[in-house]
């Protein structure tokens, strides 16, 4: 109870944790040695203690109250360990107080930290009465607000942590330097202590490590279906071993290392391969685990379901190829009482079943189809009286019918007859016109076949006689039509005489060649404006226009001309060079724009497959025909195209020749399966 106090040399204060370090923390002592006390704080200890009355306390307080009193200095009573507090021992404590002339009580926790603060200001305000008055709180009321205020803290400080930690390596020392300036982390400290803030630290990282071993758990796991069914795909090996086994197979397999890796150190989450981020190969450890032995076992059932799915697709086929309710064209839905049953549902979904249903009722059509055929051929005579044209009457199609009708083949494709109506009329076609085109077994028709062993081996002429080809006097030669209306075809041929020399021959590359023009601009059906003659076989074809109606006229005589030599053996004019030209006949008015006609011409020269001159590519102005130039450039591309020409034609001769002797083998022989080079060779060689 003294107010006067006199400790030389002794630190002002110090903490519990500094005992023995204090030279490591700040060092304060009483100044000259002495110290006057200004108040008292009176603690009274409301908890149950061991081998302790209360009432015997409570007189030993009240003893030292009357010796602070006498000081006159101010006193303030302070209930602590109230966490732990017993309600009667609190109820009598204060009214100990107010016997004492309205002692002011502060209940408080130091473990909780609660209320400590108050009671050091509210003893601090009663020395000096300048200060407000301090509010004092009941323990339980304080207790709340400070939990309110610990908790808002945390969650602050956690949030500060997240941010700054995302790496479960990171050490509690690093961290706290990154922090030691952060308010969220000032405030934390503050009120639950540095051990706390490390504890919460310490458990943010676990949770870091924890997340990232199951990043990597799941990856392994992933994996693990992909490794069995590289190295152990086959449920014969696997059928009836167990984990343990397995896993020794496992070690066996040449691509083992590829998949797994064996640690010194298990288990494999417990070691530093946790960040071995470059080796993703499956701690082979974890397949003693229990989500791996799940894994293998979904392996090993996933392989005898795949099993017992392709023995029924296996099953539903010959079910299928067996049955006598199965024929050609009919629907699913008509077929599927006759062959399915409990067991096809369980195992595989009806698409499946369909998918199956329907490639066999295409091999089975086409079976039906071809025999079907092979019927029409039998009875051959049923169509020796048709008409010209080849169009039986109902009359005559129902005689056919009538005839045909008792045979299964015809039979057969009961539940197809506009297919095998279809049948009958492509069989007549091909009767009155047999071409490779309309044989029912295009496209393995004799015909094809033989085209294409000509093509192969036999039109390969030698050298010396590519030389000849290429070195005859006819190649010095060039045929060239000139198609255009209105005059625009007599314009550019005079415009290119006049280029020529005087008996008619041009200069191409530094050689002469006889030029010979043909222009054209009537009706090219008619013989005086055909595109080819008895003396001029033409090897090229110069289109001309300058509007919409002269480029009209061009794509009709053109189509006209192609349709006038499809069917013939001498058909070169379907292959005819093109090049059509944009060009101004001189005193032309029309309002066309140039745009309008280039564009024009683009879509028709596409549509023709042939080459395009427009005064913009072709450097020609508008109001001028094709340059000298051009016209060069356009004979020179003919004359290559004509070379080509003569080689495929030389080739014709032995076609032809070809021709004669091999109709028989054509109609013995269409559409039956043969090896071609054991029977056609012999013949073509004899050629």
């Amino acid at each position: 109870a003294a107010t006067k106090l006199a400790s030389a040399e002794k630190l002002m204060y110090f903490c519990t944790d500094q005992l023995g370090l204090e030279q490591d923390f700040e060092q304060k002592q009483m100044p000259d040695g002495k110290l006057l006390v200004d108040g008292f704080l009176l603690c009274i200890d409301v908890s149950r203690g061991m081998n302790r009355n209360f009432d015997d306390q409570l007189k030993f307080v009240s003893n030292l109250y009357n010796q602070l009193a006498k000081t006159k200095k101010p006193i303030v009573v302070v209930l602590t360990k109230c966490d732990e507090g017993v309600e009667r021992y609190i109820r009598d404590a204060h009214t100990f107080a107010l016997s004492k002339k309205n002692l002011q009580v502060v209940e408080t926790s130091a473990r909780s930290n609660v209320n400590i603060d108050l009671a050091f200001s509210t003893l601090v305000q009663l020395i000096d009465k300048s200060r407000g008055k301090t509010k004092i709180i009941p323990y339980f009321e304080a207790l709340k607000q400070q939990s309110q205020q610990i908790a808002a803290a945390k969650d602050k400080y956690e949030w500060l942590v997240s941010r700054i930690v995302k790496n479960h390596n990171e050490t509690w020392s690093n961290v706290s330097r990154k922090m030691q300036s952060s308010p969220e982390y000032q405030d934390y400290v503050y009120l639950e202590g540095t051990q706390k803030a490390k504890k919460l630290f310490l458990q943010h990282v676990h949770r870091l490590k924890q997340e990232h071993i199951e990043r990597r758990r799941k990856m392994y796991l992933a994996m693990l279906p992909q490794a069995f069914e590289a190295l152990i795909p086959d449920l014969d090996e696997i059928d009836h071993l167990s984990c343990v086994k397995v896993e020794k197979l496992l070690e066996t397999k040449p691509d083992f290392l590829k998949w797994f890796i064996v640690l010194e150190e298990t288990p494999w989450d417990a070691t530093s391969h946790i960040d071995n981020m470059e080796n993703e190969r499956i701690p082979f450890d974890l397949m003693e685990t229990q989500p791996a032995e799940q894994l293998y076992e979904a392996h090993l059932e996933k392989l005898r379901n795949e099993r017992k799915r392709a023995e029924m697709r296996r099953a539903f086929k010959e079910n299928l190829e067996t049955s006598p309710f199965i024929t050609p064209g009919k629907p699913w839905e008509e077929a599927r009482s006759f062959i399915m049953n409990e067991d096809f549902y369980m195992w595989l979904e009806e698409s499946i079943y369909m998918d199956i249903y329907s490639k066999h009722q295409k091999q089975i059509i086409e079976k039906a189809k071809e025999e079907f055929q092979e019927l029409l051929l039998e009875y051959s005579e049923l169509f020796y009286e048709l008409e010209l044209d080849a169009k039986p009457s109902k009359e005559k199609m129902g005689v056919i019918q009538d005839v045909l009708g008792e045979e299964q083949r015809f039979k057969a494709l009961q539940k197809l007859q506009a297919e095998r109506d279809a049948l009958i009329l492509k069989h007549i076609h091909f009767v009155y016109h047999p071409t490779k085109e309309t044989c029912p077994s295009c496209p393995v028709c004799v015909d094809s076949k033989i085209e294409h062993l000509i093509s192969s081996r036999f039109i390969r002429p030698s050298e010396r006689n590519q030389k000849n080809l290429l070195s005859d006097s006819n190649i010095d030669r060039i045929n060239l039509v000139i198609l255009g209306k209105d005059g625009l075809a007599r314009e550019l041929a005079n415009e290119i005489r006049a280029l020529c020399t005087n008996d008619d021959k041009y200069v191409i590359e530094g050689k002469m060649y006889e030029l010979s023009l043909r222009p054209i601009e009537g009706n090219v059906r008619l013989p005086v404006n055909s595109f080819q003659t008895p003396t001029f076989q033409p090897h090229g074809c110069l289109c001309l226009y300058n509007s919409k109606e002269s480029l009209s006229y061009v794509v009709e005589s053109i189509e006209k001309s192609r349709e006038s030599t499809i069917g013939r053996r001498d058909n070169h004019l379907v292959h005819l060079p093109l090049t059509l030209i944009l060009v101004n006949k001189r005193g032309d008015t029309s309002g066309e724009t140039l745009h309008s006609l280039i564009q024009q011409g683009q879509q028709i020269a596409s549509k023709l497959q042939c080459v395009f001159l427009d005064p913009a590519s072709a450097g020609i102005g508008y109001g001028r025909n094709i340059n000298e130039k051009q016209i060069s450039q356009v004979l020179k591309g003919l004359l290559d195209s004509k070379r080509n020409l003569n080689l495929v034609s030389s080739t014709s001769s032995i076609k032809d020749l070809a021709d004669v002797d091999l109709r028989i083998v054509m109609c013995l022989m269409c559409g039956d399966p043969f090896n071609a080079d054991d029977i056609l060779l012999p013949i073509l060689q004899s050629q």
